[in-house]
């Protein structure tokens, strides 16, 4: 299977498949809403409409699993993203990113992509990076800055 075989709910329970993300470079983002990384969802908003028009897709995943970080529904997570940081990416429904009850596309992502000690992901807003062609290109941990990332988002979208 690859990254365009899966499918995933949207907020507002839409199943989406990743296929249509065909020919766009894709930035996957487990999110959280409270978190000391939460700002972030600025940055990726900036992307987002700074690259969206050149083919940038950014998917945001809220995620329940890290204690303390996040305590909305899925409806109340993109009321939060839209009110409080303009976010106007595709949110999707709160998933699980790890353990038996992981999302599939997160299984395969950490698959494609590997963290620096495991494959597990150690807390939100790790990201993943994909090409065009729906290759897992880069796993950045969630702290990594986003103009460090936006150097690879203009280099794929470039070729």
């Amino acid at each position: 299977m690859g990254f365009y075989d899966f499918l995933a709910k949207k907020n507002n329970g839409q199943e989406i498949k990743m296929e249509e993300y065909k020919g766009k470079v894709v930035l996957v983002v487990n999110t959280a809403s409270r978190c000391g990384l939460t700002p972030q969802f600025e940055d990726l908003e900036e992307l987002n409409r700074e690259y969206k028009e050149e083919g940038l897709e950014i998917l945001g995943f809220p995620c329940t699993q890290f204690p303390k970080q996040f305590s909305a529904s899925s409806a109340g997570m993109q009321e939060f993203c839209q009110s409080g940081y303009g976010v106007s990416f595709t949110m999707f429904e709160n998933i699980d990113v790890n353990g038996e009850t992981e999302h599939p596309l997160f299984k395969y992502l950490k698959g494609e992509a590997k963290g620096l000690v495991s494959k597990e992901i150690k807390g939100n807003f790790t990201k993943f990076l994909i090409d065009s062609e729906g290759k897992v290109i880069k796993r950045y941990g969630p702290t990594v800055s986003l103009p460090k990332i936006k150097a690879d988002i203009e280099n794929l979208l470039k070729n």
